[in-house]
């Protein structure tokens, strides 16, 4: 019973569009004292959320998530990788890049709606209800580290889950589940092995050598998570990103084998993969608001994604980036003014260097 179950649940898994799936047990994660270290580091930046003591317990235990777990239900879901902006668009255009995931729909919405289908179709074979906790990059686990034990894959040196054969376009969840179901084989091998494109391509150098990030320097951390000013020794190396980075995966060779195509949800829309970025600048919050409605860049907040842009126009060395530049330093939001100030001086730098009047 228990082995059929298994199938029937991951043809359902299959079906809803998650492309890999596997079981595992709630046992403490593998990698536990990695990210108890990481912690003490001070790696996670301002997620103070992270380090937080019921969380922490959390991650090393998930039964105290859920007291009636007994298997967990790990499972992933495709997205397109990162595309050139073609010729039609980067013409006339000062071009900035968002990461690939964020394309399209909030995957945070599009996953849990698809988890909540499963449990429904799980329980109506069990014919009863069952404890059920289910997360996709929301809860107090440890995700990497549960998938590796479900079988999905192995963590990368640039701290990405990496299947073999579809690389690492693709978005975690889980659903902690009342009841037991046979756990998959671990990934155990590395195939990483010696190369470190990952690496030596971090525009940040935020990538570690024990194989994890420090997030004070990450893009994505910087562009995402940081409320407040990014860092000014840092602004240079952002270059044109003003949502998350795309680079570390962009650059790793397991990447060749992923699918050219993700989920239908994540499919871009108008105007997002490569924005003009003097157009984004001039974004009003109820423009920003309607453009990114039920879109994870509305994480960012209109203030934060106007300090991006800023910063990203700023890297452009562009002079034809000074009106909209020199308007938002009437912005009512200081953050964004300090911004764009910074921006204009890497302009004016620029220009005195080549000689441009």
């Amino acid at each position: 019973m228990n082995e059929t179950l298994k199938q029937t649940i991951l043809n359902e898994t299959h079906r809803l569009g998650f492309f890999l799936a596997g079981v595992t047990t709630p046992n403490p994660p593998p990698h536990l004292s990695a990210f108890e270290n990481w912690i003490t580091q001070g790696r996670q930046a301002s997620m103070n959320y992270l380090a937080d003591d019921r969380s922490c317990a959390r991650r090393a235990d998930p039964r105290l998530i859920l007291p009636e777990c007994k298997s967990i239900r790990v499972a992933a879901l495709p997205y397109a990788g990162p595309k050139p902006a073609s010729v039609k668009e980067s013409v006339g255009t000062i071009q900035a890049q968002i990461a690939s995931y964020a394309w399209g729909e909030d995957y945070h919405l599009v996953i849990s709606e698809r988890l909540k289908a499963l449990v429904k179709f799980i329980e109506e074979q069990l014919g009863h209800p069952i404890p059920n906790r289910w997360y996709t990059d929301t809860g107090p686990i440890l995700e990497r580290d549960l998938a590796q034990r479900a079988g999905l894959g192995w963590i990368g040196k640039n701290t990405c889950l990496i299947h073999p054969r579809q690389g690492s376009y693709f978005l975690l969840a889980e659903i902690l589940l009342g009841i037991e179901l046979e756990p998959d084989p671990p990934f155990q091998t590395d195939p990483c092995g010696t190369c470190t494109r990952c690496i030596d391509a971090c525009p940040t150098e935020c990538i570690l050598s024990d194989r994890t990030i420090d997030a004070r320097r990450c893009i994505s951390y910087l562009t995402i998570e940081l409320k407040d000013g990014i860092p000014a020794e840092l602004r240079s190396s952002i270059g044109n990103w003003i949502f998350g980075c795309d680079v570390c995966q962009t650059v790793c060779p397991w990447n060749r084998f992923a699918a050219s195509d993700g989920d239908p949800a994540f499919s871009p829309r108008d105007n997002i993969p490569h924005p003009n970025l003097i157009r984004e600048l001039e974004l009003t919050s109820e423009e920003f608001n309607r453009k990114f409605k039920n879109s994870p860049i509305k994480r960012t907040k209109h203030r934060g994604y106007l300090r991006n842009v800023a910063v990203a126009l700023g890297n452009s060395k562009a002079r034809d980036a000074l009106p909209a530049l020199k308007k938002a330093l009437n912005n009512p939001e200081p953050m964004v003014r300090q911004h764009a100030a910074w921006a204009l001086e890497q302009i004016d730098q620029s220009s005195q260097i080549t000689g441009s009047s």
